[in-house]
């Protein structure tokens, strides 16, 4: 039986009752070893926690704003399609972005203002995001490998959005859910999300009895023989 109807209870019930480790564990076991972004990727506050569904954004460097002698019209345009992105974000949805290099931001504070005007979820990018004051006033989840104010503009363009994108070994597909804590950020493919987190529900039940054994007296060795977590 499924324990939500739909995402925004799903949602809830994540950030009430589970966190990325836990959900983390569950697709260990399903075999999925590799769901973590790389582990220097960090919420701007240490209270922010994201979960939505996918919106995946891939971004290119280049050497300056306006790029003349180029075959692609992308590279034409100031920041190529961030803006169409970031237009496109939907209810909830993750604005989720790799493909750079260079340092410099892909996020900031008039970005966050759009994407909390449009209901998304948070936003999480492959480089550094900007205006950390006003991200941190706004409270939108926001997730990078830092703060670092040099722009993207004669640096980076947006190249394409809403499809298949990679980040550190990770396949990211629009759609999938994006689940980040203080702890990480995971993807949960979205062909396995009721097994994945119907699974995580229960183990929180299970580590409930867990921290009460061992709050009692429980040795661990006793208390993994008996529930099998840990």
């Amino acid at each position: 039986m499924l324990l939500w109807k739909d995402d925004k209870e799903l949602y809830l019930l994540a950030r009430k009752k589970l966190f990325t480790a836990l959900v983390g564990d569950i697709l260990d076991k399903m075999g999925y070893l590799h769901q973590f972004l790389p582990p220097g990727i960090k919420p701007v506050g240490a209270d922010m926690v994201v979960i939505g569904r996918a919106m995946p954004v891939l971004e290119a460097d280049v050497c300056s704003e306006i790029v003349e002698k180029t075959r692609n019209p992308i590279i034409q345009k100031p920041f190529g399609m961030m803006f169409e992105a970031l237009d496109d974000l939907k209810e909830d949805e993750v604005y989720i972005c790799t493909g750079s290099s260079n340092p410099y931001a892909l996020w900031g504070g008039l970005m966050s203002v759009r994407a909390m005007k449009l209901k998304a979820a948070g936003a999480v990018v492959n480089g550094y995001s900007r205006d950390t004051n006003e991200i941190s006033r706004l409270k939108f989840p926001t997730y990078s490998k830092g703060t670092y104010a040099q722009d993207q503009g004669p640096r980076g363009k947006v190249v394409d959005f809403r499809i298949p994108i990679e980040w550190g070994g990770v396949k990211i597909n629009p759609g999938d859910i994006i689940f980040g804590d203080l702890d990480g950020v995971l993807v949960v493919p979205h062909k396995i999300e009721i097994e994945a987190f119907t699974g995580a529900l229960e183990k929180s039940r299970g580590e409930k009895k867990v921290l009460k054994a061992l709050r009692d007296g429980m040795s661990t060795v006793e208390a993994f023989n008996k529930y099998g977590i840990m």
